[in-house]
């Protein structure tokens, strides 16, 4: 468990970046202000939504937001404020899929095993009662079919993990096996017989008809025993590794399987893929498409937030003493953090271990200075060409967005070009590397404290005749 630091020796132990998921840790370190401060309500109308599709039906919604801006602690806070009404199976794409070689049919799988496993859990955690075999058995069915039809080579791992379950010819028993060998499997898909790929995505028809029976069949069976609802939340497809094609495919080419689930659905998923020209092609409509908004340190005139400086301070003197950092070095780590919170643990766990090497007990402006310039590193090696940043050129040929294309759009989103914002391979490019933030109200973009450095430094941003670079932090 997270505990508050004291002193810089403990300061590890407050600084982790996972998301506040256990009560006792939501409790403890959770500020209210922050949400406040960067506004949309986004919990909120996601909270209308679930209870209004409570016993009618299935809700699904896609939060997008930059990776660190807290996506999974809000979702948590929604969770405790539907709890009277759901209950909830939380899923990590970075845990439980292959990052780069996951398929939907792995998805709805793993649904239908987390699912069936819930289920038969005692109350109040489950409904103390195991699916009926005739659900159970539309499952081994499917992958009975796909057993007689493939190759003697493809048939040994489901003739394998039939045998390796509960002791007993019961069907929970054989799907027990089953469910341990296909979770291994989606874990590893990169692994997977092409055939088999292919086999699966052809009659993924015919998985998501048995899903819904076995949803349906679930949640009847949890309602009954307690009144709630299974909600599922799936996480992480907007995770440095996870493959963008792979996501792509899941939310866009095959936006019809997640349409189709019966069941209660919120996916995190990469912020430029909800501003991408296929953006139109998801499967929920507009008004469950949500934002979760950057923290303000600096507003749209470039002048210092306070609001929000104070809301993210409020957060860090959770998890620490203030009196761990010299006078005035908390808020220069706020400011280069440009409010994203993950930055922030990040730069304020360097700048302590970089004081206690040098056998201090507090941090001071040394140490917060290579933490901040190795941040202000790692941003303009993001900045670089890549292989995921890519644009159609005038000959129809995709290439890797040059660093000039980005230069000019960040001093055009700096300089507060209303055209600035308009949807480019470019700006998707920009957002995904996080130098350009969203922040909410009238939805204006702003660029990254520690990118106007960057500019600065390139002479594309003047210099004042004295004081400092207006939005940046030197």
């Amino acid at each position: 468990m997270l505990q508050r630091a004291e002193t810089l020796e403990d300061l590890y132990k407050a600084l982790s970046p996972q998301p506040l998921i256990a009560p006792a840790e939501f409790a403890a370190f959770y500020r209210k202000d922050i949400n406040d401060v960067r506004g949309g309500q986004v919990v909120e109308r996601m909270r209308l939504g679930l209870r209004r599709a409570h016993g009618t039906m299935p809700y699904k919604a896609l939060l997008m937001g930059h990776a660190g801006v807290g996506k999974s602690t809000e979702l948590t806070r929604l969770t405790r404020e539907v709890e009277n009404q759901y209950r909830f199976i939380r899923l990590s794409a970075s845990e439980s899929l292959d990052p780069t070689s996951f398929q939907p049919f792995d998805v709805v799988l793993l649904m239908m095993i987390e699912v069936a496993r819930r289920t038969a859990e005692d109350q109040p955690a489950g409904a103390g009662r195991r699916p009926d075999d005739a659900y159970l058995k539309d499952i081994e069915d499917w992958f009975a079919t796909e057993k007689d039809t493939l190759t003697s080579r493809t048939e040994t791992t489901a003739q394998a993990a039939a045998g390796a379950g509960i002791a007993g010819d019961t069907v929970w028993a054989r799907l027990t096996g089953l469910f341990a060998s296909v979770k291994g499997e989606i874990k590893y898909a990169s692994v997977r017989d092409r055939q088999k790929v292919n086999y699966r995505l052809s009659r993924l028809d015919e998985l998501i008809g048995a899903a819904n029976r076995l949803l349906l069949h679930c949640n009847d069976l949890l309602r009954a025993a307690t009144g709630h609802e299974w909600l599922f939340i799936f996480e992480d497809f907007d995770k440095a590794g996870i493959s963008p094609k792979q996501t792509e495919d899941l939310f866009v080419t095959y936006a019809n399987a997640i349409r189709e689930l019966d069941a209660h659905l919120l996916f995190t998923i990469p912020i430029t893929l909800g501003y991408s020209p296929r953006a139109g092609s998801l499967p929920v409509p507009q008004s469950a498409l949500f934002v979760l908004p950057d923290t303000m340190v600096f507003d749209q005139a470039h002048r210092p937030y306070a609001a929000g400086r104070a809301a993210i301070g409020a957060v860090l003197e959770a998890r620490m003493r203030p009196e761990i950092f010299a006078a005035g070095e908390m808020e220069r780590l706020i400011e280069a953090s440009g409010g994203n919170l993950r930055n922030l643990f990040a730069m304020t766990a360097s700048a302590g271990d970089t004081a206690l090497l040098r056998g201090s007990q507090r941090i001071e402006a040394d140490d917060v200075s290579g933490a901040i310039r190795q941040l202000r590193t790692d941003y303009e090696r993001q900045l670089g060409e890549s292989q995921y940043d890519q644009e159609i050129g005038a000959d129809g040929k995709a290439r890797p967005i040059a660093y000039e294309a980005k230069a000019e759009r960040l001093l055009r989103i700096y300089e507060g070009d209303p055209e600035a914002k308009i949807p480019a391979p470019v700006l998707y490019s920009l957002l995904r590397s996080r130098a350009v933030q969203e922040f909410n109200g009238e939805r204006w973009f702003g660029v990254h404290p520690l990118v106007v450095d960057l500019l600065v430094r390139q002479n594309r941003i003047a210099r004042p005749d004295s004081g400092r670079v207006p939005g940046g932090t030197e």
